[in-house]
């Protein structure tokens, strides 16, 4: 995570704030998410069957990859120096475009796309971010991530 001035905020806007280091998602990792979500659909849990299906190998579901934004962008953002409070604000365009398959690696490419100061001492700061499958040229989700920064007083 970057800190830099508030008033220094929109001069990086459209700027690469970073890229996380590679991240594998393991089958153990999928199986566990399976069970905590009930989403046990063949294509993620049932190695057998998956190395039949479409994909050779079972994929880690969607919504587990974007739910490793909260760890992978972390280390990606750019927030103002003396927040107080850094929230997770939602999403939004999310779109996952190729399947990550078990044991493969990922990382998070972020550029800040807007801030904006929703209330004093309140920035909303969008950010956009490309999860990256090493080896692969589609990616495997592009977000834009919304964070709340809230200054401390």
């Amino acid at each position: 995570m970057t800190t830099v001035p508030v008033d220094q905020l929109a001069s990086y806007v459209g700027t690469e704030t970073g890229r996380s280091d590679w991240f594998t998602i393991e089958q153990d990792r999928i199986d566990r998410f399976a069970d905590v979500t009930v989403d046990d659909q063949w294509i993620h849990t049932d190695v057998e069957a998956a190395s039949k299906g479409p994909f050779g190998t079972t994929i880690a579901h969607g919504f587990l990859t974007l739910s490793l934004l909260s760890h992978l962008s972390g280390r990606t953002a750019i927030v103002p120096e003396g927040a107080a409070m850094i929230i997770n604000y939602g999403s939004d365009k999310v779109r996952f475009l190729s399947p990550v398959k078990s044991g493969s690696r990922v990382r998070a490419v972020s550029t800040l796309k807007d801030v904006k100061e929703r209330s004093p001492g309140q920035y909303l700061l969008t950010s956009h971010v490309v999860v990256e499958i090493e080896g692969e040229e589609t990616p495997a989700l592009v977000a834009d991530l919304l964070t709340l920064a809230i200054m401390a007083p």
